[in-house]
């Protein structure tokens, strides 16, 4: 009876067995629109073969691959943020591959295309930027935004969205844009007032677009093919490249330790092949192939970053970002994400004294204006912290300590205690300048 059962069971693993060896696992934070359309032609061009797509926002997906046991472990990974795949390299969770596909640039003005060590691959190109509901600005009468140094404007209080930069890789991509375009001190004074002056942070990146598109919002920080995408596909939205944008990679990467390396291979080598490239020209996709002959068969009018069309002002730094990677989320998330109620009470008092100061002017007042912007706009975080490696090193090492981890949450704790008091006592001296306007 014994040798019965284990026969069953022997037969019983081999289908199992086969099919997991002909399945290949890729983690993306990529809309579906992308995902099943690279899905439904690999799978036509290799029969036989099943695609699973797991989404997951990218820092989720970092964490998933890192959680994986070697062997068990997705075979690619997929995703808009160079940082995030430093970060995985960097952890020894992404194997070499070169899949000889020529024709592509080493570089995109002075970034590498493809990770010099040969660790992962620039599959499509991306920028960053701004998108907005034509008739939601028509409705009432707002300009359309070029700049992000606009959307901190009193004109579009309450009409911006974006998401969290520890909850979107593109997110993290933007923000990191803007601070390292801006510098970090007035970069976060940016991000500040942009965001006070936001109706929303967003749990996924993709809210930020589908609440333009439907109306919800005004106006988005959004990657470009997150607003090209759905302005293509006949949406009443724009989308304009900020002058200070970078244009870099999205990538692609096999996973160390994968279920199935072969098929990822197979995988990533089609992703950059003519036909793979292809794909990203569709308009529910909209994205910008690193294959320059695909723009031969682009639409008119279609962005194309080999042509000199796009004007970015940023040299993204890629080892930068990923130095600061985790500094940047937790910053963003104790100062706004979790604070943003008491961060829109002060900007809304802001600009409730500048307009009263405009009508009524005072000096006393101006200054108690000023005071309270410094307030509400300074970084909890100063420069010179995140030019310390041992300040760094607290953040970008995952596996921590329970010391380590006592002292990044107390660290946490009192950013977003600093906040809260910064928030409030803006407030409160926009308040009094406002009553010193006569």
């Amino acid at each position: 009876m014994k040798t019965v059962n284990r026969f069953a069971l022997l037969f019983a693993a081999v289908p199992a067995l086969a099919w997991a060896q002909q399945q290949v696992t890729i983690v993306t934070s990529f809309p579906k629109e992308l995902t099943s359309a690279y899905q439904r032609d690999f799978e036509k061009r290799n029969p036989g073969v099943k695609v699973e797509i797991l989404n997951k926002a990218t820092p989720a997906g970092v964490a998933y691959v890192r959680e994986t046991r070697p062997g068990e472990r997705p075979d690619v990974f997929w995703a808009s943020a160079p940082d995030a795949f430093e970060v995985l390299a960097k952890e020894g969770l992404l194997t070499k591959y070169d899949p000889g596909i020529k024709g592509i640039p080493n570089k995109i003005g002075n970034y590498p295309i493809n990770d010099p060590q040969g660790f992962y691959r620039g599959q499509a190109l991306a920028g960053y930027g701004i998108m907005w509901n034509t008739r939601y600005l028509a409705a009432r009468k707002l300009p359309a935004p070029r700049e992000w140094a606009d959307l901190a404007k009193p004109v579009y209080f309450s009409h911006v969205s974006t998401s969290s930069p520890s909850r979107s890789g593109t997110t993290h991509l933007t923000m990191e844009t803007i601070l390292q375009g801006e510098g970090w001190t007035k970069g976060w004074e940016q991000i500040l007032r942009i965001c006070g002056n936001s109706a929303a942070i967003t749990e996924r990146s993709f809210g930020v677009p589908d609440g333009v598109s439907n109306g919800q919002f005004g106006i988005g920080l959004v990657i470009d093919f997150l607003g090209l995408a759905p302005k293509n596909s006949g949406f009443p939205v724009e989308f304009v490249y900020p002058s200070v944008t970078a244009i870099v990679p999205a990538n692609i990467g096999l996973v160390n330790g994968a279920k199935n390396a072969e098929l990822g291979r197979r995988f990533i080598h089609y992703s950059l092949s003519p036909e793979g490239q292809a794909l990203l020209l569709e308009k529910a996709i909209s994205r910008l192939p690193v294959l320059p002959e695909t723009y031969k068969s682009a639409p008119a009018g279609y962005p194309n970053p080999y042509a000199g069309n796009i004007k970015a002002k940023v040299n993204f730094d890629s080892e930068l970002a990923e130095s600061r990677y985790y500094v940047v989320s937790s910053v963003f998330d104790h100062a706004i994400t979790f604070r943003h109620k008491e961060l829109v009470v002060a900007t809304r008092a802001i600009l409730e004294a500048e307009r009263r100061l405009a009508a009524k002017p005072s000096a006393q007042g101006a200054q108690r204006l000023a005071e309270a912007k410094a307030v509400a706009y300074t970084p909890v975080v100063d420069e010179s912290k995140v030019r310390d490696k041992e300040f760094l090193a607290l953040f970008s090492d995952t596996k921590r300590d329970a010391a380590r981890t006592k002292r990044v949450t107390a660290l946490e704790e009192h950013w977003a205690n600093e906040a809260k008091k910064n928030y409030a006592r803006a407030a409160e001296l926009a308040s009094e300048a406002g009553r010193l306007a006569r």
